[in-house]
This record gives structure tokens, C-alpha cells and sequence, in this order.
């Protein structure tokens, strides 16, 4: 029949759908399938559940001894990364060696560069105890051994010969002088000659100046004579005095040697199999010689400071500060004495200082200072040897941080440097403390955005981070998982000293992670989420007395954290309720339907429902999305917008053109709205307003569509229909609601108890969908009818009510341009160009273009 007919036709009733079974909306876990009862039973977790891609690529990254091999394991946030790869590296790291022990110590060659020595692990503290002994020992013992008779003699020998020697270079330099007339004295400032009176005493200087002119010329005479020869003499005394300031160090030296060298000789030996601290312990011994003289002062000043008594048995550090003893002292860099294997750093706030270390300063005197005893290890000295586990949020937020990094993984060299200084905020002069060599893997944890955004953009990331780690946010649902996922269980258990989970509470558990997932063929592989559930779960189970963790503490646990974030939901539902917010559950309504959305606060997300509606008029504007002229719509529901425009000239627009205008909007939205969810509701919203047929409002509907009418899936599924659901429940089931669905959507459902027993019980519906024209018929009631091979659509089908109603607007549209044209006085169209212009019956012949099909015509 054509579809230019005026004759009222009769509607063709649509075939009858049949909604979803319960089965099909939820998948639990039989406990039978499961070997075991309780948690407890089960083995602790080995690896990294259900990651098979991110562990072998984390195998890889750490087995691969080849530089820049280091590990970026990216994935959503909340998937346990972080603690998943702490669990698996130490798991690792028992079987690696225990790196070597890094301790500074004073460079005597060149003080500004202190040394860096490894020892075994464990030597490290060893040493440094024995060098603070050692200490001790001196301190205690040094001091005696010059206190001993046969020192003091020896020193007596030595002090008199010297005192003998001068007195008789001094008495012949004085009879030379008194020869000449002149006599010596001895004064502060030293040797003087001065003339002999008469009676052989030294003139006062104001006799001299009275002396005859004749005796003081002959005294004149002689006295470069007699000065040439005191200074001589002085010469003499100056090298005795040298001589035995040498023989007096030299005596010291050998004392305190055989003291010292018994004392270092048990620490040498001690090393003996570390070459490099037996070299440093020879250069302690023989600056201590070489300074034995400021030694001993230090010597007096310890007495005093114990009272003269015996060295307390293990003196700190501090004690040594400020004193030429500090340099023999050691700082304990590293310390493995209680590590087993590699050691597994994770550092939470890598800062520059907390990466490669810092040196500390104190005031004194109004400047800073600084020495080897006061730098201080970083994450990447603990690690070395091991592995290093940061976050690159955490690292990027740090100013340097990176750069600092990144260095030292190239050098291969963890280098303490001054940054204040290098930045010029402080004028002081610090260490250039002697690079220590750096093996270690890097695992940088993070989500995607950053991986392709350093890839991209820091020339140095693809050569220092090779392996990628992808962590997928979900795992098949299999049963093997399954029992991995009790194991989890059971190792938080035992970490954490909970109540073991029962058979049938790992089975909620299991669920849950499903609805996590949004699957019924996946389980979420964000184990954050499920050890928060595991942790509440323990308590609720303690709080109601139960030994062990329960089915109904699980449930307990989901529904309280869901209640806890849910204000704003509820908020929502009152106002619909209240018809604040206008939604219809009931009746029918021409260009009006029941949209879904979700929303997202938090940690929390929940689904409602929103009234679309639709106007259409004569025109040529197409479809115009109100949201969008409003600014708030987002860039993917603009483009599910314009695929309406194609779907409708794909379906209605080959015989005649699309003449129409016609506004979309989300009714009482006053926040953006983003995502093509939306689109087949949209759609149906048009259809109706074109065809004048009502549209259920107790069936809401979700779902994109494509530009040939097929429904897409779309996301957040259970949250849309449990939203729905809320508000119908609130005002009452009438056993003829529900919720239209994608048909892809049905392996993705994992609804609420609630919501499967109301489909159970015959009181909700959901119906799944692969086509517009079946949703068409759900909401209408009325066929949708398919196109005939002449082009034309059966009559009284909800299509042909559309193509008529279109072609009725575009002779409309054509007949009010005409009259336009005529009040404009324009020249009158010839016949064949009105014929051109006006929309013609379909021809019988051809059929539509195969090229072009559509679902479900």
C-alpha cells in the first residue's frame, strides 16, 4: 500500500518478547565445586593471580642481566599492583645472594673525596664495631704506654743530650765573645751580644754611647766577627732542637707503634679477605704515626672527659666528633646483616635525598659544615643488589627526582651529591664522596597514560625501561582462579591475623569480584578492592561472634561499604519519589522514554534513570541536540547524536529528502553528559514523535546504536538497571516493568539478589536486544515492520507510520516554499522542475540497493 495514503490504518500487532530467565542475570559459585571447607585448609599464594602476560614479562624483566632492562608495570589503579609485585619480588628475591655491605670511611689523600668500601654482608657493621674498639683501645692504652719508666728515661737520654750539646755550643761562642770583648745574653727575644765593661760585666747601652770614640770603633771591628759566629751557633741549636724534636716523634712513633700495631693487626686480620679495608686500616695506622703528636693531645682530653677512669666498652660516634679520632671512624652506608637475599626496597616518597642519598650539615660558627660521617644512604643504596619498587606519580611530583634517577640507571653510579649547592641556595663547600657501583632493577609502577606519555616524550625511557608489564584489570572466571582467589584469602588471613573465610563466603567473595568485573566470564583482578572486602568482612564476622568468616559477613561487608557511599543515590531516588524530578514507571508517552545513566562519585557508582524526550517540526535542521547548544555534552554524545542523523536518512531518506527539525534533550539535566549509551533511547524518542505512537514508560532503555540500527553494548549495565529498579520497587512492582538491554550485555550481568528474585518472581523484566526495530516493538506494542522489495513498508507498522509521516513533512515543506516563492513574486517553476522536486510514490522497481542492508529489514 503506499505510504502517501490518507486511510487510517490498522496498527500490526508486535510479537511477543521474552525477557531474560533469572539464571541469566547473575553467576554464582557452587561451594561444591570447591575442595575445600574453610580457608584455613588451603596452601599460602604462590605468583600472581590470573596476570600470566605481566608475570612472564616480570620474569623476564628480572632474570635479563643486560643493562636498561628495568620494568614499567602499568594497569588501572586498585589492581594490587603495587603490593602484588612487592609479594612476587620477595618471593624472588630469598633465592638471589645478599648484596655487599657499603660503608664511607675518611680518604686521606684527599679528605673533600671520602672513600667507598664493600664488605660482605654483615662485615659492614662488623667493621665499624671493630673500629670503634679499636678506638677504645687506644684511648685506654695509648696513654699508658707513655707513662711507662723506660719511655720516660729514654725521653730524659734524649732531652739531656740535646741540653748538653747546646750548653757547649753556647760556651764557645762565649769565649769567642769575651776574646773580642763582648759577652752573650740570653733573652726573650733570644741571643744578644753587648760590650764588656772593665770589671768583665755587660755595659748598660748608655755607657756604650759614652765609650771613647777610638774603643768603640775597635769593638766595631770584631763584632760582625762574634755575630757571625752566634748565628752559627743559633743555626746549631736550631738543628739540635730539630734533631731532637725527630728523635722525640720518632720515640713516640715507636711506642705508640707497638701499641698500634698490635691493635690494627687484629682487625687486619679480621679482613683479611676484604683487600681494600685492609688498605684503608694500613693508611689509619699510619696517619696515626704521622699525627701521633695531636693524638695524644686528644689522648689528654679523653681522660678528662672519663675522669681519668677507665673508656666506657663501646663508646658511640659522637664521641669521636670534633677530634682527629672521628676520621678513623666508619659510617655504616648499607647495612645487610639482617637481610635474606636481595634486598626489596619500595620507597613512597622518592625524593631526590631519599633516592641517592644525602649529605647532612651542621652549624658551627655560623657556617655549615660537613664531613663523610654525615651522609646518609637512599633507596637506591638499599637496593642495590636487589630491586626498587616506585610509584611514577610519586617520582614525576618530586623536582628532580627523575633527572636524579634516571642518572644514576645510565652511570650505572649512585652518586650523593650537594643539591642545595648545586643550585646555588647555600655557599657551602661540600663532599665529593667516591661514586658507589649501582646494580639494581627499577620497577615503576603507574597507569597507562604515563608509560606512552614518557615513551613518547623523554628520549631516555624506551632505552632505560625495555619490559613492559600490562596489568590487565580483570581474568577469565575459571575454576582455577577460583581457588587462586581463595588462596589470597588465605594468605591475607595469615599476614594479617584474620578469621578464615568458609567455603561459602570465598563463594560471595568470588561473586563479587565478578560484579567487579562486570562479568559473568571475568573476576576482577583489582585484589585491593577484594582484600578491603576480605578485612570488613573479618570484622563483621567478629562482631557478630563468628569463629570464622560467614556468607552473610561478605554480604554484610558489600552492603554496609555500599551503604556508606550511597547518600547521594538515595538522595536522587527521594526526588524522583517526590516527582521532583519527573520519571514515569508506569503509562504511556508519545517522544518520551526513560534513559539510563550512571553515575560516578568516588569509589561509588550507581545508575538512574532520565526522561528524554523529543519534538520534531517542519524543517531542515535535523536533529538537534539541545545538550549540546547548551554546552554540555561531550564530544561522545555529540557523535552518537549526528549517528542518528544517519540512521534516519539511511532507513527513511532514499525516496525523498529528510525534512525535519528536531530537538533531543536529557529532561532536568544540569550537569554534562557524555557517552552514546544513550543513542537507541534517543532514537526511539524521534521515532515516536515522528510516528505519534506512545512509548512505555515502564520500560526504561540502554544502549548505543550504529548507523544500520544495531544495538551496541554499553557499560555499566548493572548499575542502570539496579537504578531503575530502585525507583520502580519504591513506587511499587506491577509485574510489567523492566529495563532493554543490548543482547551483548548478558554475559556482562551480575545483578543484585534483589533484582534477580523480582525477575524470579515475575514482578521485573529484561529484555535483551540486537536491533532498534525490536525495541521498537517492546515499546510500542506494535510491529516494526520490514521493507518491502518495492521500497515501501507494510502498513500499519511502525516504520510506515514514520515513512509517512516524513513524507507528509517533506510535501509540506515543498508546498509552503511554493507559496513562499508566489508572495516573492518569483518566476513559476516549469513543470518539470516541480516534478523534480516533488516526492514521488516508491517505485515498484528497483528494490533497495544491496549494498546497503539493514538489521531487521
Amino acid at each position: 500500500m503506499s505510504s502517501s495514503s490518507t486511510t487510517p490504518a490498522t496498527p500490526v500487532p508486535a510479537p511477543e518478547y521474552k525477557p531474560l530467565e533469572a539464571a541469566a542475570l547473575r553467576r554464582a559459585v557452587d561451594p561444591a565445586d570447591l575442595a575445600f571447607t574453610s580457608t584455613e585448609e588451603l596452601s599460602h599464594l604462590e605468583g600472581i593471580i590470573g596476570q600470566e602476560r605481566a608475570t612472564r614479562a616480570v620474569r623476564f624483566g628480572l632474570g635479563i642481566e643486560a643493562p636498561g632492562y628495568n620494568i614499567f608495570a602499568l594497569g588501572p589503579a586498585g589492581a594490587g599492583r603495587t603490593t602484588t609485585i612487592r609479594r612476587y619480588l620477595r618471593q624472588v628475591a630469598v633465592e638471589r645472594p645478599t648484596p655487599p655491605d657499603w660503608v664511607y670511611v675518611f680518604n686521606f689523600e684527599d679528605p673533600d673525596e671520602p672513600l667507598a668500601l664493600s664488605l660482605p654482608a654483615g662485615k659492614g657493621a662488623l667493621l665499624r664495631q671493630r673500629m670503634d674498639e679499636l678506638l677504645r683501645d687506644v684511648v685506654e692504652q695509648l696513654p699508658q704506654a707513655f707513662e711507662t719508666e723506660q719511655y720516660q728515661e729514654h725521653r730524659s737520654q734524649l732531652i739531656r743530650r740535646y741540653q748538653k750539646q747546646r750548653e757547649a755550643l753556647l760556651e764557645q761562642v762565649k769565649q769567642l765573645a769575651q776574646a773580642h770583648g763582648y759577652t752573650i745574653l740570653e733573652t726573650p727575644m733570644g741571643l744578644a751580644l753587648a760590650p764588656l765593661g772593665p770589671d768583665g760585666k755587660p755595659l748598660p747601652p748608655d755607657q756604650v754611647e759614652n765609650l771613647p770614640p777610638h774603643v768603640k770603633a775597635q769593638l766595631d771591628a770584631v763584632r760582625d766577627q762574634v755575630e757571625e759566629a752566634l748565628e752559627k751557633t743559633m743555626r746549631q741549636i736550631y738543628e739540635l732542637e730539630k734533631q731532637l724534636r725527630r728523635a722525640l716523634v720518632n720515640l713516640d712513633r715507636q711506642v705508640a707503634a707497638s701499641v698500634l700495631s698490635y691493635l690494627f693487626e687484629d682487625v687486619r686480620r679480621e679482613f683479611q679477605d676484604v683487600p681494600e679495608v685492609v688498605r684503608w686500616l694500613e693508611a689509619c695506622l699510619q696517619d696515626m704515626l704521622d699525627n701521633i703528636h695531636a693524638l695524644r693531645q686528644v689522648l689528654v682530653a679523653m681522660a678528662q672527659m672519663t675522669g681519668g677512669g677507665e673508656v666506657p666498652p663501646s663508646l658511640p660516634m659522637r664521641h669521636w666528633e670534633d677530634t682527629p679520632l672521628a676520621r678513623y671512624t666508619v659510617n655504616l652506608l648499607v647495612d645487610h646483616r639482617k637481610t635474606q637475599g636481595a634486598p626489596v626496597i619500595y620507597e613512597p616518597n622518592p625524593t631526590v635525598h631519599n633516592l641517592v642519598g644525602r649529605q647532612e650539615f651542621k652549624a658551627r660558627f655560623g657556617a655549615l659544615i660537613t664531613d663523610f660521617t654525615m651522609l646518609r644512604a637512599g633507596a637506591l643504596h638499599k637496593a642495590n643488589g636487589g630491586y626498587l619498587v616506585l610509584n611514577i606519580v610519586d617520582l614525576l611530583r618530586q623536582p628532580l627526582a627523575w633527572e636524579a634517577l634516571k642518572r644514576a640507571l645510565k652511570t650505572g653510579e649512585i652518586v650523593i651529591e650537594d643539591i642545595p649547592q648545586q643550585l646555588g641556595f647555600f655557599p657551602t663547600v661540600g663532599l665529593r664522596p667516591k661514586p658507589i657501583p649501582l646494580h639494581v632493577k627499577v620497577v615503576l609502577i603507574g597507569e597507562p597514560l604515563y608509560y606512552y606519555l614518557l615513551y613518547a616524550l623523554d628520549e631516555d625511557f624506551p632505552e632505560l625501561f625495555k619490559v613492559r608489564a600490562d596489568f590487565a584489570p580483570d581474568m577469565p572466571w575459571t575454576r582455577e582462579h577460583v581457588l587462586q582467589v581463595a588462596q589470597f584469602v588465605h594468605t591475607l588471613c595469615e599476614e594479617e591475623d584474620l578469621p578464615h573465610f568458609t567455603v561459602e563466603a570465598v563463594g560471595v567473595l568470588v561473586a563479587h569480584a565478578g560484579r567487579l568485573a562486570s562479568s559473568q566470564k571475568k573476576l576482577t583482578a583489582r585484589f585491593g578492592l577484594l582484600a578491603d572486602i576480605i578485612r570488613e568482612a573479618a570484622y563483621w564476622a567478629s562482631d557478630a561472634g563468628h569463629e570464622q568468616v560467614q556468607a552473610e559477613d561478605v554480604r554484610k561487608a558489600i552492603e554496609e561499604r555500599a551503604y556508606r557511599s550511597r547518600m547521594w543515590e538515595e538522595r536522587i531516588r527521594e526526588l524522583i519519589l517526590d516527582n521532583v524530578i519527573y520519571i514515569d514507571t508506569e503509562g504511556k508517552a508519545v517522544g518520551q522514554i526513560n534513559g539510563l545513566a550512571v553515575i560516578t562519585l568516588g569509589d561509588y557508582t550507581f545508575g538512574r534513570p532520565h526522561r528524554i524526550t523529543a519534538r520534531v517540526s517542519l524543517g531542515q535542521a535535523g536533529v538537534i541536540n539541545i545538550e549540546r547548544e547548551a554546552k554540555l555534552s561531550g564530544r561522545i554524545h555529540d557523535k552518537g547524536v549526528l549517528i542518528l542523523s544517519g540512521f534516519l536518512a539511511g532507513r527513511y531518506a532514499q525516496d525523498k529528502p529528510l525534512s525535519l527539525s528536531a530537538t533531543l534533550t536529557f529532561e532536568q539535566s544540569y550537569e554534562g553528559v557524555e557517552g552514546d549509551s544513550a543513542s537507541s533511547a534517543e532514537l526511539y524518542a524521534i521515532l515516536s514523535a515522528l510516528a505519534g505512537i506512545p512509548l512505555r514508560q515502564d520500560v526504561a532503555v540502554t544502549g548505543s546504536v550504529n548507523q544500520r540500527g544495531q544495538i551496541q553494548p554499553v557499560g555499566g549495565i548493572n548499575e542502570k538497571i539496579e537504578g531503575f529498579f530502585a525507583v520502580c520497587k519504591a513506587r511499587g512492582l506491577t509485574g510489567t516493568q523492566g529495563v532493554i538491554i543490548p543482547a551483548t550485555n548478558v554475559q556482562h550481568l551480575m545483578l543484585k539478589d534483589e533484582v534477580v528474585q523480582a525477575v524470579q518472581d515475575g514482578q521485573f523484566h529484561i529484555y535483551p536486544i540486537r536491533t532498534v526495530d525490536e525495541g521498537l516493538e517492546i515499546l510500542t506494542g506494535i510491529a516494526a515492520g520490514r521493507r518491502a522489495p518495492d521500497g515501501t513498508w507494510p502498513e500499519g507498522t511502525v516504520n510506515w507510520y514514520v515513512d509517512r509521516r516524513l513524507r507528509q513533512m517533506a510535501m509540506r515543506l515543498r508546498q509552503f516554499g511554493r507559496a513562499r516563492e508566489r508572495e516573492e513574486g518569483r518566476p513559476k517553476k516549469t513543470e518539470e522542475e516541480a516534478n523534480e522536486e516533488t516526492p514521488q510514490e516508491p517505485p515498484k522497481e528497483p528494490p533497495t540497493p544491496p549494498d546497503v542492508p539493514e538489521q531487521g529489514e
